[in-house]
């Protein structure tokens, strides 16, 4: 079990019609008995926000922080729809609130796929019945993989809640357009220890900010990024300290996933910028070089090309010294002082070569830190996101 671990609360994923294939491609997450618990969202920054992401805090926010429900579609994003689109978001949150007995400002709602195309709002609704009658606190995993779109398989996590008897588990999908804030994801967490909704809102925003938002695969920010976190409360109470680090948890592990299954990355890098005058540079430094295409190209390559790096870092508006700045691939420094030196070529081509790459670039400055989750670049990802896919 995932999103269904922690108790009071069952899932459900059919296929309804939206995706061609057949596969699943709707699902569902809801408490086992219908009734609002205390509930909180993150959403994405991007301005062209999607209906479903509009409809989602408006219900909470009428709600004051309290959901019954949440409906997922995958196979389209309903982004770029206008008004009916808000409408159609709308009309799926009714349908599950009739289905689950919950009103429908009780109910959130994501959906993931292609932008700019209409719902088939009939379809959805039409499967609803299907959905909210196959809903079972074994249904975690059809749930998870009636979100996929272009993951290869489904993202889910369990973690305890300190030494309590309360869990918080989850589901995610995302492969692409990984870049805060957050990426093209969808997530929803679940935990059975008792919260509050403006708790439930600090923890969350806290834990999203230590992993979705360091996730970065190919610097495009979604129009439908959004992170759920429902409490049920059917545990108890808990140290508010364990609840917030079993929450930040499961994201980085969920987050850590959606790194090893981006389109086409055959390397998952976690690079870290030291030495920074500020945590901010360091921070602005990481995501220059996550972002740059001649970076990723290298790491797909196995290249050790740290004057890449360094070039990034010297153009990325930081405080920067040419004469202090050191890179490692692997826990071997390859350059010091701004130049290359000597060292175990074969260690480090030996590192390039695996799936998992550590790479620390030390500016010399300060103590300013940080480090993002990306991956390289490579032939696939171009055939995936061509024409429209």
């Amino acid at each position: 079990m995932s999103v269904t671990a922690a108790k009071g609360f069952v899932a459900s994923g059919v296929a309804c019609g939206i995706k061609a294939s057949g596969d699943r491609d709707l699902s569902l997450v809801a408490t086992s008995d219908g009734v609002a618990v205390p509930a909180a969202a993150v959403f994405t920054d991007n301005k062209m926000t999607a209906a479903p992401v509009v409809v989602s805090g408006r219900h909470l926010g009428v709600t004051g922080g309290m959901a019954a429900a949440v409906i997922l579609n995958s196979g389209n994003a309903n982004a770029a729809t206008g008004d009916p689109g808000q409408d159609d978001a709308l009309a799926m949150c009714a349908a599950t609130a009739t289905g689950v007995g919950c009103g429908t400002e009780e109910v959130l709602v994501c959906s993931t796929g292609l932008i700019g195309i209409p719902l088939p709002i009939e379809t959805i609704v039409a499967g609803v019945p299907a959905l909210v009658a196959a809903r079972n606190p074994d249904g975690g995993t059809d749930a998870a993989e009636a979100i996929r779109t272009t993951d290869t398989h489904r993202k889910e996590t369990v973690v305890a809640v300190g030494d309590s008897a309360a869990v918080v588990g989850g589901m995610a999908k995302g492969a692409a357009m990984l870049a805060p804030n957050m990426a093209t994801m969808l997530a929803v967490l679940t935990t059975d220890a008792a919260a509050e909704p403006g708790q439930l809102r600090q923890i969350l925003r806290d834990a999203v900010s230590t992993s979705f938002n360091r996730l970065m695969t190919d610097a495009c920010r979604s129009t439908n990024d959004t992170v759920i976190l429902l409490a049920s409360g059917a545990a108890g109470p808990v140290d508010g300290g364990d609840l917030a680090a079993a929450v930040a948890s499961a994201c980085a592990d969920l987050a850590g996933q959606m790194a090893g299954d981006a389109e086409g990355a055959t390397k998952v890098v976690r690079l870290s910028v030291t030495g920074a005058a500020s945590d901010a540079d360091a921070e602005a430094g990481a995501r220059q070089i996550a972002r740059s295409a001649l970076c990723k190209c290298s790491w797909f390559g196995q290249d050790p090309y740290w004057g890449r790096l360094a070039s990034e870092l010297g153009s990325a508006g930081i405080e920067f010294s040419s004469e202090s700045i050191s890179v490692s691939y692997g826990g071997v420094t390859v350059a010091d002082g701004g130049v290359a030196i000597d060292h175990d070529a074969a260690a480090v081509a030996a590192h390039m070569a695996q799936r998992n790459l550590e790479i620390v670039c030390d500016l010399g400055i300060g103590t300013g830190s940080f480090t993002v989750l990306t991956n390289d670049l490579t032939h696939q990802y171009i055939d995936e996101n061509t024409g429209g896919s």
